[in-house]
């Protein structure tokens, strides 16, 4: 008798994911950065998210390894980090078996913050609809519990960079009520929390972008 070979690799996934989450229980706030194909640049923005992690570290008393590591979206090391951050610039792919990994990822347990760089939005919503096609994506009111965290923003999600005169818009994936999935548009979180003499935002700004960025960690680990 012959086995179909994705009902292998899903049978195999739904065995091994559980057994992932659990061993790395003690790890329960890591974060990575997630490499993609495409083109796109998914290593924007370098020193960012070292960045966001000492502020959490110092604000929010997560104990997060201060050099994120990089892991391959069709990697099981996914499996590893509650909390995976995605960025960059233009195109974005993820082949069939990426698309599986990131589903089972995410309906188990994971989150993924994607915030977009510029010029993102066409390809990852593409993306987004071979991962979850039953599942749009949702524009979050500035009354989620994202925004009232260790933090308040009252109005939602700051803007960080000018790009196209848009306001900034945050949009999720839910799975059962759980946000599994946070996009942010027209915002350039990352910018904010790159090192200031990148972009020479001022403190405020750059202050702003970091209080929401712990937001997000702090929302992630809690749910």
């Amino acid at each position: 008798m012959s086995v179909n070979c994705t009902q292998m690799k899903n049978n195999i996934l739904f065995i091994v994911v559980p057994l992932f989450f659990a061993i790395t229980a003690t790890n329960a706030q890591q974060i990575a950065t997630l490499k993609y194909g495409g083109g796109g640049d998914w290593y924007s923005n370098p020193t960012a998210l070292p960045n966001l992690i000492q502020f959490c570290n110092s604000n929010i008393d997560t104990k997060i390894n201060p050099e994120p590591e990089t892991v391959e979206a069709g990697s099981v090391s996914i499996f590893k980090y509650p909390f995976l951050h995605m960025t960059g610039h233009g195109n974005v792919f993820f082949n069939d078996e990426e698309v599986l990994n990131l589903r089972t990822y995410l309906l188990s347990g994971g989150f993924l913050h994607i915030d977009d760089n510029y010029g993102m939005e066409p390809y990852l919503k593409r993306e987004l609809e071979k991962i979850f096609p039953d599942k749009p994506l949702e524009e979050l009111g500035a009354d989620h519990p994202i925004f009232s965290q260790k933090f308040s923003f009252p109005d939602g999600l700051p803007k960080i960079h000018e790009h196209d005169g848009k306001r900034p818009q945050a949009f999720g994936i839910f799975d059962q009520g759980r946000l599994v999935l946070l996009y942010t548009y027209e915002c350039d979180l990352g910018d904010g929390w790159e090192d200031p003499t990148v972009h020479n935002d001022p403190e405020e700004v750059r202050l702003q972008a970091l209080q929401m960025g712990a937001n997000i960690v702090q929302y992630a680990f809690k749910s």
